[in-house]
């Protein structure tokens, strides 16, 4: 159940991500998830680093660390795709 749960808050942290960045980016879906999994896991450590990763109630510092994580990543990642990738559009 915890790699389900992982791959739910990746596929959402993703898109939020993808929101929140201007312009269109060009890594598919399964890339997304992938970076917003891995934006949690960034923000996870993040809070434990500064000491908010476990307080009373909804940890809404831990919550805004890991969409802040997968912001990163997804601009970071979507970069390095366009330039793997080359510029390509498709139809």
């Amino acid at each position: 159940m915890g790699w389900l749960w992982a791959i739910i808050v990746g596929l959402v942290l993703g898109l939020i991500a993808k929101a929140i960045i201007p312009g269109k980016q060009q890594i598919p879906l399964w890339l997304t998830v992938i970076f917003g999994i891995l934006g949690s896991v960034v923000g996870n450590s993040v809070a434990t680093w500064i000491g908010v990763n476990e307080t009373k109630g909804i940890d809404w510092t831990r919550h805004l660390l890991q969409l802040a994580g997968a912001v990163v990543i997804v601009w970071l990642g979507d970069m390095a795709w366009v330039a793997l990738r080359g510029n390509k559009h498709r139809t």
